[in-house]
């Protein structure tokens, strides 16, 4: 008997790679219309009716001073007491409850005095309170 010499196929079979690949484009092709896009709701922009309302400016200088620039009437800064500073913003936050208060203090000033005025507002219900600070060159 002779004997038969086999030869080493060197071709790759794709046929069954090829229908695995047309199953899955068809489960997709099922799928993709029953599946809800997501739907996202942009922000529209208009005119406000509000005028924005001007902070009111408390300092704390360096000296241990206080003083106030009511940005709606001036720009001038004034240098009061501490319980006429009291005063001043009790009185704008009876006419206008979301009055922003700017706390500007000198670099030199304690950080604990900052803290402290903003206790101080806070138990007086001033809701919009901001640190005031100078951009560096």
């Amino acid at each position: 008997m002779a004997k038969r010499h086999r030869k080493l196929m060197n071709q790759m079979n794709v046929v069954p790679y090829i229908d695995v690949m047309l199953v899955l484009l068809v489960i997709f092709m099922v799928t993709a219309p029953m599946l809800n896009p997501g739907v996202v709701e942009l922000p529209s922009v208009g005119k406000s009716s509000q005028v924005p309302i001007r902070p009111l400016e408390v300092i704390i200088k360096a000296s241990g001073d206080y003083a106030y620039v009511d940005r709606e009437k001036s720009k001038a800064t004034r240098v009061i007491g501490w319980g006429e500073l009291l005063a001043i913003v009790t009185k704008k936050q009876e006419s206008n409850p979301n009055q922003p208060v700017l706390i500007s203090a000198d670099k030199s000033v304690r950080y604990e005095r900052v803290m402290d005025m903003m206790d101080v507002l806070q138990k007086m219900n001033v809701e919009r309170v901001g640190l005031m600070v100078t951009p560096k060159e």
